[in-house]
């Protein structure tokens, strides 16, 4: 079972870290929001520090920047690929062959700059409220929307891909685990504050179901382009929603 975070932990992050791999990639899948919650952690540990520095747009920007150097760039990547794919693809095939063009075009250019601006205003906030409750909520319920999409859309490159071996193994399972796993995240980090879940959670539901059904349309499910585009999307909603709530303040210290 272990070897199933070990591969999480080297699909989705920098770590290199010692272990096996698992045999079946979508057992990783379980892993996804205790991965998320590494992450999340490391980011807040960052933005609490650098907040001391009195300079919050200094300090957004950095949270910012760590978010895609632990991730190696991957999930943005993705979605500039996606947008690239969805808006300058006119049919299912091209949308796929765009998608893996390892070139950003317009399109991704203008989602990624789009998407990165968004993230810092959304990030400033909640570093001016303290809200690190949130920035790691974030950060694990993006984990959580690969895995759902994962286990209830096809992939779609009929050739196969990266994220096949993940997602042609994913099933309710999975989904049911990892949905356990990260209500057991989150509830400690907003045991003061319990309506503040019915924000973050909803939200990042909904950046599922956008990209999910936009996917869909589009291409007929999943790639791995697509998981990371979504992740992103959840994170940005989540980040936002917990800015807008008045209530979701920091019951996280770091």
């Amino acid at each position: 079972m272990l070897n199933g975070l070990v591969t999480a932990l080297r699909t989705l992050t920098v770590l290199t870290v010692p272990g096996r791999e698992t045999e079946k990639f979508s057992s990783s899948l379980f892993w996804f929001p205790v991965v998320g919650l590494l992450l999340g952690v490391v980011q807040a540990f960052l933005a609490s520090q650098t907040r001391l520095l009195a300079w919050n747009e200094l300090s957004a920007a950095l949270v910012v920047l760590a978010g895609m150097v632990l991730t190696r760039g991957m999930h943005v990547d993705g979605f500039a690929d996606m947008a690239d794919g969805f808006w300058g693809g006119k049919s299912k095939e091209s949308a796929l062959r765009i998608m893996k063009d390892p070139n950003v075009g317009s399109f991704g250019a203008l989602a990624l700059g789009a998407l990165l601006l968004l993230k810092w205003i959304a990030m400033l906030k909640l570093v001016e409220q303290g809200a690190f409750s949130v920035l790691v909520a974030g950060v694990v319920l993006a984990r959580l929307v690969q895995v759902l999409l994962a286990s209830s859309m096809p992939y779609a490159r009929s050739e196969g891909g990266t994220a096949q071996a993940f997602v042609s193994g994913a099933g309710v399972s999975h989904s049911v685990v990892a949905s356990t796993l990260t209500l057991c995240i989150l509830n400690p980090l907003f045991f003061q504050d319990t309506p503040a879940l019915f924000v973050v959670i909803p939200a990042a539901l909904v950046a599922a179901m956008m990209v999910g059904l936009l996917s869909y349309r589009k291409i007929g499910g999943v790639t791995g382009d697509v998981l990371g585009a979504a992740s992103e999307m959840a994170e940005l909603f989540v980040w936002i929603a917990g800015a807008l709530f008045p209530g979701s303040q920091s019951q996280f210290s770091i």
